[in-house]
């Protein structure tokens, strides 16, 4: 049996819901709002269509291990939410569902992550030790390198 974990995030963007969805749409753009430390890349070819039941396939390191992770977007709301699963890679668990909200003349995006680790007592122990860490810098990462995006109204 495999402990959960949840992370969650929320940050305020300029730009109307279904611009910043579309940013988020743009599978590329991951790799701009993700740390460099990881040398995370997409490895699907693009463009990549979008939708529910996509595949997508990225490479990474992680503390030096190159990890292959393999999701699959299992819900698609255009402009208000998105979910991606993990398929293959170094989760027992990873359930990341994205929101988007109005809010002005910006966009609310929340982001809330499911997560288990292998291994017992051992992913337990990695969990204590770095995971959750890496996990907390990766998203406060998002924070200081989303863009402001132009209203598409």
């Amino acid at each position: 049996m495999f402990r959960h974990h949840v992370i969650r995030r929320e940050q305020r963007v300029l730009g109307d819901p279904d611009t910043v969805f579309g940013f988020f749409a743009d599978a590329g753009n991951l790799e701009s709002i993700t740390p460099p430390w990881l040398s995370f890349h997409i490895v699907t070819p693009r463009p990549i269509e979008m939708r529910q039941g996509a595949l997508i396939e990225y490479r990474l390191k992680l503390h030096g291990l190159p990890i292959s992770w393999l999701t699959r977007i299992d819900e698609w709301v255009p402009g208000v939410r998105f979910v991606d699963a993990q398929i293959h890679g170094p989760y027992a668990l990873w359930h990341h569902t994205h929101e988007f909200e109005a809010d002005g003349d910006g966009t609310i995006v929340r982001d809330t992550v499911r997560y288990a680790l292998p291994y017992g007592v051992l992913g337990g122990l990695a969990h204590l030790a770095f995971v959750h860490r890496d996990l907390e810098r990766i998203f406060d990462y998002r924070t200081v390198s989303l863009p402001s995006m132009p209203s598409a109204r």
